[in-house]
């Protein structure tokens, strides 16, 4: 591998329930594609894929789930019917791009993955002991007790805080960027 190529982690994501998978890239545009298409055949079209594999994963989709992806109604004699996703159509959609973002947004997170022991390029680290937690609704505010005769407060989500299992007590270490304190845990 040439010196100035450095290797990016990916993932690949689904969505599986009990051991079985449901939805992956393709499904999911296929899902996306319908909700702007609401038409099977241009679905598929769009796609460059045949009317009876789109059909076919739905149903494979439906018998996995146990229940409707998609409505479907004829068109009549010249066909062009209406498909509408179903509301668990429309929440699998949903949680597959929020799935997708979130891991994305790791992928590219250099913070994130000096948390968990690489490298990068961030300096402005301190390390400090939890002193105190707070959680609200949705955020969360960590006192972090440093060397230095003083104390640093960041407001976190309440997600990260729990993920990371942030307790009184804890070593951490406080990542300052211009624009936020962002805290990391050794595991």
């Amino acid at each position: 591998m040439p010196a100035n190529k450095k290797p990016k982690p990916t993932a690949k994501i689904w969505l599986e329930t009990e051991g079985q998978p449901i939805l992956g890239k393709g499904g999911a545009n296929i899902l996306q594609t319908i909700k702007q298409q609401k038409n099977l055949k241009k679905t598929a079209q769009t796609l460059g894929m045949s009317y009876k594999y789109v059909w076919t994963y739905l149903k494979k989709m439906e018998k996995t789930l146990q229940q409707p992806i998609v409505n479907t109604q004829k068109g009549g004699k010249k066909g062009g019917g209406k498909t509408t996703l179903t509301p668990l159509g429309e929440n699998l959609l949903k949680e597959f791009k929020r799935a997708e973002n979130y891991v994305g947004e790791i992928l590219e997170d250099e913070q994130y993955w000096m948390a968990i022991g690489l490298k990068i390029s961030a300096r402005n680290q301190i390390r400090g002991t939890v002193k105190n937690v707070e959680k609200g609704n949705v955020t969360a505010s960590i006192k972090i007790e440093i060397q230095t005769p003083t104390t640093i407060t960041a407001i976190i989500s309440r997600e990260a805080v729990e993920e990371l299992n942030i307790t009184t007590g804890d070593k951490v270490t406080a990542v300052i960027k211009a624009t936020e304190v962002m805290i990391a845990k050794e595991k």
